[in-house]
């Protein structure tokens, strides 16, 4: 990335998801990133650090048997440091399964994504999905 805006730190990170490319994803967060996980489930709340992002997806992917996957499904929008990013996400696990749209509100700062706040359009069924805490 030659210039590190916050319109392309977003799309180099949804690039990087899409390919499944984990070590670049991880390297564009900052050291102290927060992750706002929303709901009541085993996944909701805060979690800190590239470790703490890093034991979250891991989760979340041994969770959906590998299937779990997002997609940006609309216009990319900037407001100063944040990106708000209109997503599709899905997953299956045993008779579950789950696939709703959502947005991911980025903030970015120097280059590097600082804070990753979730929202998902049905809240209950992503907690039923992803199980009790």
């Amino acid at each position: 990335m030659t210039n590190p805006t916050p319109l392309n730190v977003a799309t180099d990170y949804f690039d990087a998801l899409g390919r499944g490319d984990v070590p670049t994803l991880m390297g564009m967060l900052g050291t102290d990133v927060t992750w706002h996980q929303p709901g009541r489930n085993q996944f909701s709340g805060t979690h800190r650090g590239v470790d703490g992002v890093g034991r979250l997806l891991g989760g979340m992917m041994t969770a959906s048997e590998g299937t779990f996957g997002l997609t940006v499904d609309g216009t990319m929008m900037v407001n100063g440091d944040q990106v708000a990013v209109p997503v599709r996400f899905a997953g299956r696990r045993d008779d579950a399964s789950m696939d709703m749209s959502g947005v991911d509100l980025l903030t970015v700062v120097d280059g590097k994504i600082v804070a990753i706040h979730l929202f998902s359009a049905d809240g209950e069924a992503e907690d039923a999905f992803w199980g009790a805490p």
